[in-house]
């Protein structure tokens, strides 16, 4: 007779911690298999995010608005990337709108500050 799910979990509830252990190692021996945990469980609340906020590696600039020196910000998103001056203006046009995707923070932090200081709204995400 097979047991159910329910049935397995409440033997292994009733089970210490020293005999959980010694099933886990019979069970690898058995199906010749690992137990070791593929994610560890990850942490939740405000410190979890700030952590991942720590580890980004990599980071979107987003042109939130143009200003009022609009030929200014073309400039600028045409020095940044391989656009051609029409491709630049309906960016700029069309924002939001990410100008550079997945680069470095020095890279992205050098990116808003050249497009802030042509009137641009920046987003760094």
């Amino acid at each position: 007779m097979a047991l159910t799910q329910d049935e397995l979990l409440a033997e292994f509830e009733n089970m210490t911690l020293i005999q959980l252990s010694e099933f886990v190692k019979a069970f690898e021996d058995k199906f010749d298999v690992t137990a070791a945990a593929a994610v560890a469980a990850a942490p939740v609340g405000p410190a979890a995010v700030a952590e991942a906020v720590e580890e980004q590696d990599e980071f979107d600039v987003v042109l939130t608005g143009a200003g009022e020196k609009k030929i200014q910000v073309i400039k600028v998103v045409r020095e940044l990337t391989s656009l051609g001056l029409k491709e630049a203006k309906d960016l700029v046009d069309g924002a939001p709108k990410p100008v550079l995707e997945k680069v470095t923070k020095e890279a992205a932090e050098k990116a808003a500050e050249s497009l802030k200081g042509a009137g641009a709204s920046v987003e760094v995400k």
